[in-house]
């Protein structure tokens, strides 16, 4: 028998704990299902088990494995995203976390007029300064935010950060908090049309922690499905 279900309900209850400390309600906080390198039967699985968010990070791999899924669920993009292949998500994810430029908000914006609608996206923001990590300088994202708030068919809703990694959880709480303190500052801003109510932080080690800063999307997979698959 699968441990997904049993998975997914105690991941659920480490977020209610975790608001608990924060005194935050459990349903602020979303859990997403990082569902790359995972076959359809398990993401089948994972839905009938009440989780409904699912993340994925390789535009091909999604694009191949969606149409088998036959179940309702709410695809997230999470992974770094070249702008040739926007086209491939047009319509199909709910929400693009990964938006770091502005060339790539442009494409994202003329794939989605194509359908007369419009998508959620997040910010992301290198908050480590790594040089191997996808995101924009903190001190870049007010403008990056105002430049990409004049697209019409984008709505900034958040940011995302990737924080540096550590085995100690401890260690990555100032990142979190300086994604948090972040938000507040654009938040402050007033820029039309942005939003900051999702903060999208946190991963199979670290996500409580995040939630006690004020993550608003968990991005979980090893927790959910056990240990990553080698892609093939």
């Amino acid at each position: 028998m699968s441990a997904i279900p049993a998975n997914i309900a105690r991941i659920s209850e480490q977020i209610a704990a975790a608001c608990g400390r924060a005194g935050r309600r459990p349903e602020e906080v979303r859990l997403i299902a990082v569902s790359k390198v995972k076959p359809a039967e398990l993401i089948e699985e994972a839905w009938h088990s009440g989780q409904q968010l699912f993340g994925e990070s390789y535009v091909q791999e999604f694009r191949d494995k969606a149409p088998q899924v036959q179940a309702p669920v709410d695809w997230h993009f999470i992974g770094g995203l070249q702008t040739n292949k926007v086209k491939y998500l047009r319509g199909l994810v709910a929400m693009i976390h990964s938006v770091d430029r502005l060339q790539l908000a442009e494409e994202i914006d003329r794939q989605w007029e194509k359908l007369g609608r419009s998508v959620d996206i997040l910010l992301q923001v290198n908050v480590g300064d790594e040089k191997s990590k996808s995101g924009c300088a903190p001190q870049e994202l007010p403008d990056l935010a105002a430049a990409i708030a004049r697209l019409p068919h984008l709505k900034i809703c958040g940011l995302m950060c990737l924080p540096p990694y550590s085995d100690d959880p401890e260690e990555v709480r100032p990142f979190f908090r300086q994604l948090r303190e972040l938000a507040g500052q654009i938040a402050e801003l007033n820029i039309p049309g942005v939003e900051m109510r999702e903060l999208s932080m946190g991963m199979s080690g670290d996500f409580e922690v995040a939630v006690e800063e004020g993550a608003t999307l968990v991005r979980i997979g090893t927790a959910i499905f056990g240990e990553r698959n080698r892609r093939t």
